[in-house]
């Protein structure tokens, strides 16, 4: 077919986007839709603007437009197919249960290498998942597991999941294919190429206000959690500091720690802690300032458990904030 001048000077007037948005204006949307996400963003822009602007394109146009991206795509050197173009091509048109069953029997045994992936993730963070999923989902993650790996899983959830769990293990029949192959691309894109993003700062900070809260209510707050929970809990406490954990602290921390505390602080916080303690404690203290503390604990009577506490969450709290401006270590090498 061929265009009449007024037709060819029109046609030859329009730029790259302006024709892309004509071709996928033709498509319709679904087709569309599936090929922008192919472009980039500045072409993206590009090609919105063209469709915004483009008008009317009259019919013989439109047939030219065709045939000279018919034309060109003939002229392509090759095709490449690979397995995720061909997962695309049959997203769109098909329910994702039977997207996930054609694409298992395409793949072959690519899949039975889901399950050792699975298997090399930490084991917080698969409680954590599996938890969050329906008990018989676990139940058939578990069977598919180790005996190790389903044993580590299992002590993490709390004590009526992991004994509902255990049931459905021992209940357990043969599974579907279908069934099996949903669960295997749920998880494939859930765990390995979307893997769950590492401690956030929003556990850091959930961590550094537990250890600023009292004791009682901090060990009540992390015996929840532990119930709900296992996982982030478990990941709460690599970041949670007491008084307890004083003694761990490196020879230098702790001798830079009790230079900025009072005496009379220390006293109060060392009077009803064991002589075990107390020598670790005095250990990081110079000379004269230990004879000061020493001969004031011997004298001392039994304070309020009260004012014991707010003096070592005073002292717990100059640490964390030492610790927070980088001027102390936290941890030792091990």
């Amino acid at each position: 077919m061929t265009m009449d001048a007024t037709f060819e000077r029109a046609y030859r007037s329009l730029n790259g986007p302006e024709k892309v948005a004509a071709l996928l204006l033709m498509m319709g949307k679904p087709l569309a839709s599936r090929l922008l996400g192919h472009f980039e963003p500045d072409e993206l822009k590009d090609i919105t603007r063209s469709a915004a602007e483009l008008g009317s394109v009259p019919l013989p146009m439109l047939e030219e437009l065709v045939e000279e991206f018919a034309g060109d795509f003939s002229k392509a050197l090759e095709l490449r197919g690979t397995i995720g173009e061909a997962e695309g091509l049959i997203s769109g048109a098909l329910p994702p249960e039977q997207v996930a069953d054609i694409m298992s029997d395409v793949l072959g045994a690519s899949n039975a290498t889901t399950w050792d992936k699975v298997a090399e993730l930490p084991n917080e963070t698969l409680a954590a998942y599996l938890g969050r999923q329906h008990p018989q989902v676990m139940t058939l993650a578990l069977s598919k597991l180790s005996t190790g790996k389903a044993a580590a899983l299992l002590e993490l959830l709390p004590r009526e999941e992991r004994n509902a769990v255990t049931r459905r293990l021992l209940a357990l029949g043969p599974v579907a294919d279908a069934a099996l192959r949903v669960i295997e691309v749920r998880l494939k894109q859930d765990l390995i190429v979307n893997p769950p993003a590492p401690a956030s700062a929003g556990t850091a900070r959930m961590a550094d206000i537990i250890n600023k809260m009292a004791p009682e209510q901090a060990d009540d707050l992390m015996r929840a959690l532990e119930a709900d929970r296992p996982g982030e809990a478990e990941a709460l406490k690599a970041k949670l500091f007491s008084f307890d954990d004083l003694v761990t602290l490196p020879p230098a921390t702790r001798q830079a720690l009790f230079e900025k505390v009072a005496s009379d602080r220390i006293v109060m916080a060392l009077s009803t802690a064991s002589e075990e303690f107390r020598a670790n404690i005095l250990s990081a203290l110079t000379a004269r300032a230990r004879r000061l503390v020493e001969n004031e604990l011997a004298g001392a009577g039994t304070p309020p458990a009260k004012e014991v506490a707010a003096a070592r969450r005073t002292i717990v709290d100059t640490l964390l904030d030492m610790a927070g401006r980088g001027e102390v270590e936290l941890r030792g090498g091990d």
